[in-house]
């Protein structure tokens, strides 16, 4: 729910900054309309599942139109000779050690739609093949994409001037591209609406799954009898959003997130390491050396521990929220001789 708090933040401020050229956009206003953004996802992704993949399909293209309008005129400034924002570019930047997990986290996001693939394994063709192939390709091309879009920015605004703007796309726009700027937040918009619905429909089958396996209630893992949508656990991520996006903004929920998002991801990845040695004869579509996960999960658990100490509240409050889990496992699920008045409150 954090994770779809953050970018839909972004596209709140994106669809408003056209009718707010001239002056600073509210931030009530932003929370409003992202949550009117939020609910026409869930509603989509609660209606059909084709529809949700084929709107998916038109918004990554919208992503990479968005791109393109930015990279194109970034490259013919380089072009030109704008390279005076690239000299001494780390020059007086205050390095720390404890600075570095928010700027990892910050970095990290914008690569960080890998994972959802994992989600919805069981609606993949061909899983073994097709995953793997999709999480290279998709990479590379975001890889490219944003380090060249970075690079369109400073040819055109300074390192403190980027620091200072709430919307760096328009920003660049209203500076090259006149009365064409207008484009710029519709486009960056479509593909934070394309995130927000790709992010929902691969959580809600998590939460799906996670109920099938008995770690959630029952009830998330039901499906609608004519659209086949699994339509509970969409219906859930609606409440815990808001509560979110009302309670944060784009900074605080971002290190929140990050946070619970890191720590798991780095526990998995040990885990799958512990599996390779505990259950070596467990079938394996595809592997990878082992010191590439290794190294992964070393950085992730190093990078969270220290985002404790450098950000005590928001890190903290993620923590202690993770931490609720492992009563909540072992009442629900370890213990097996539960007495009949807790069994029948349950439903079982």
């Amino acid at each position: 729910p954090a994770a779809t708090a953050v970018i839909s933040l972004a596209f709140g401020r994106y669809i408003l900054e056209p009718f707010f050229m001239q002056c600073e956009i509210p931030e009530l206003a932003i929370k409003l309309i992202t949550a009117v953004g939020i609910t026409l996802v869930m509603v989509l992704n609660s209606t059909s599942v084709s529809w949700s993949a084929r709107i998916q399909m038109f918004l990554t293209f919208c992503k990479l139109v968005a791109i393109l309008i930015i990279v194109v005129p970034g490259v013919i400034q380089l072009i030109k000779g704008e390279t005076q924002h690239f000299k001494n570019a780390f020059a007086g930047n205050d390095v720390s050690v404890m600075g570095l997990p928010l700027a990892f986290y910050s970095g990290m996001y914008a690569y960080s739609g890998w994972f959802y693939l994992n989600f919805v394994t069981e609606e993949v063709e061909n899983p073994e093949k097709n995953i793997p192939l999709a999480i290279c390709i998709s990479m590379t091309i975001v890889t490219v994409g944003y380090v060249l879009t970075n690079v369109a920015y400073f040819t055109t605004i300074s390192a403190g001037e980027l620091l200072l703007s709430k919307a760096v796309a328009v920003t660049f726009a209203e500076r090259l591209m006149g009365n064409f700027s207008l484009a710029v937040p519709v486009f960056v918009a479509l593909s934070c609406f394309g995130s927000m619905n790709g992010g929902i429909f691969a959580v809600s089958r998590m939460f799906f799954v996670a109920s099938r396996e008995g770690h959630l209630p029952e009830i998330l893992s039901m499906i609608h009898v004519r659209k086949h949508t699994p339509l509970p656990a969409v219906i859930v991520l609606h409440p815990l959003t808001m509560i979110m996006l009302f309670n944060g903004d784009l900074y605080s929920l971002l290190n929140f997130l990050s946070f619970a998002r890191w720590l798991f991801i780095g526990l998995v990845v040990a885990g799958l390491i512990y599996l390779r040695y505990k259950r070596p004869d467990m079938p394996r579509p595809f592997k990878v050396p082992l010191f590439i996960p290794a190294l992964f999960s070393f950085t992730c658990l190093f990078m969270v521990a220290l985002s404790l100490y450098s950000d005590p509240v928001n890190t903290g409050i993620g923590f202690a929220i993770t931490l609720t889990g492992i009563p909540a496992y072992y009442l629900f699920i370890v213990w097996d001789n539960k007495p009949k008045w807790f069994r029948k409150l349950l439903g079982k």
